[in-house]
């Protein structure tokens, strides 16, 4: 079973701030609360096929997964993916201006869980919202 999950929040600041501070994955501890440490394996700066590599406590587990940029507009779009373990993901971050002072912020996870990882994709869905 397959797990999309997107969450969105409008923040009073203008895009390019939150798209900075956000798109900056070693920003990534201060606001997103299950991730605890983050390190770039590639040098600055960040771009396509950069590696990022997090550690996040999830369901009360420890999980270490590297991830791989694979889309990167400026101000606008950070994709990233993992394949390692049982729960390949695909992140997506989003920014959409609605006003000077506004932005639109989308932070969706997908995956595809494999094996007996299946089994726990309606209580991972349910944790990532």
């Amino acid at each position: 079973m397959a797990v999309d999950v997107t969450n969105e929040i409008v923040i009073h600041r203008p895009v390019a701030d939150v798209a900075a501070h956000a798109g900056d994955p070693t920003n990534a501890p201060q606001w997103y609360t299950n991730i605890r440490t983050v390190e770039v394996k590639t040098p600055p700066p960040l771009a396509q096929g950069s590696q990022i590599a997090f550690v996040a406590t999830f369901i009360g587990r420890t999980l270490s997964d590297t991830y791989e940029v694979v889309e990167l507009l400026a101000g606008e779009r950070l994709t990233m993916r993992t394949a390692e373990g049982p729960f390949p993901m695909m992140t997506t971050y989003g920014w959409t201006s609605l006003a000077p002072d506004r932005t639109r912020t989308t932070l969706r996870n997908t995956e595809t869980p494999s094996g007996l990882a299946t089994v726990a994709s309606p209580p991972i869905a349910a944790s990532m919202r």
